[in-house]
């Protein structure tokens, strides 16, 4: 009698994939909660890009000597560091300066299917099937689930609208680089190299000489947190964990997992924030997960 012994590296190799993944969707999470909490505090948005950025440029820096030659030279390479680097995270963390963390839920990754559908229609002619338009309904139900209060409660005071269209913008910057990176094809370990330091190179200068800051205001290790979360976390971290997932896992499995993000963070702000979560939050962060799970499953 033979017996059939299956193979020992696959179930761990799965396993690290799940793993993987599920510490993406943990420091993703984590970015939203990080950069609403810093928004809560005498910290401007400035300060926090420049905290991202000057930590993230620092560990990239000795490993970004040797780019191949011509990297410097390419105005692509630029075009996508100035939108999915500086464009994004400038309109993010001025936004949670006004927006609670389930709005950034819905709106940055929550959104990311929905735009980037609309926008790879528009610069690369790619129609989105039917089966994908239908997928996005829920994203858009949710998106309005999350407006309604918000436009209603307008002039009666104090309103997130102003930050809910920075978040907003900030997608749509994401988007927009996700969607010019599928065009342009980058090598992902390049681009987050080159879009790091570049990045670094045009905004510091600015901020030290220019911008309002709000370092003073706070303890060191609210700076501490702000520069080594964001700066190592969704910066550098998130990135080799998420391409280690998409690798074992595939990428719909880990697309499947990644839309868990906007409820994690919708959930979490509650007892980390305080932040109130409404039947409508509620309703919309679900909806908007559902959404994100079903653009995984269609082509």
């Amino acid at each position: 009698m033979s017996t059939v012994v299956p193979p020992s590296s696959a179930a761990p190799r799965l396993w690290h994939g799940y793993a993987a993944a599920l510490a993406t969707v943990v420091i993703w999470a984590g970015f939203i909660l990080v950069s609403r909490l810093g928004g809560k505090t005498g910290l401007t948005g400035w300060d926090i890009v420049a905290l991202r950025l000057g930590v993230a440029s620092l560990v990239m820096l000795p490993l970004s000597l040797r780019l191949p030659a011509g990297t410097w030279r390419d105005p692509k390479l630029w075009v996508l560091a100035v939108i999915g680097c500086l464009g994004f995270l400038i309109f993010v963390y001025l936004g949670f300066k006004h927006a609670p963390a389930a709005h950034g839920g819905i709106l940055i990754p929550g959104m990311q299917p929905f735009l980037v559908t609309a926008i790879a229609w528009v610069l690369l002619g790619a129609r989105p099937s039917r089966q994908r338009l239908w997928a996005l309904v829920p994203i858009a139900l949710g998106v309005t689930c999350m407006a309604v209060p918000v436009v209603a409660g307008l002039g009666q005071g104090p309103s997130t609208l102003g930050g809910d269209l920075l978040l907003l913008s900030g997608s749509l910057c994401w988007a927009t680089y996700s969607v010019l990176v599928r065009k342009w094809v980058y090598d992902a370990w390049l681009l987050t190299r080159f879009v790091t330091i570049a990045s670094a190179l045009l905004f510091l200068p600015v901020y030290a000489l220019a911008l309002p800051k709000g370092l003073h205001t706070v303890p060191t290790s609210m700076l501490l947190l702000q520069g080594l979360y964001q700066g190592l976390g969704p910066a550098i971290l998130a990135m080799v964990l998420f391409l280690h997932a998409v690798k074992t896992l595939g990428a719909e499995r880990t697309g499947a997992l990644v839309a868990l993000v906007p409820v994690m963070a919708g959930l979490g702000a509650v007892p980390l924030l305080g932040e109130p979560l409404t039947a409508s939050l509620v309703t919309g962060l679900t909806l908007v997960s559902l959404g994100a799970w079903l653009s995984t499953r269609v082509r």
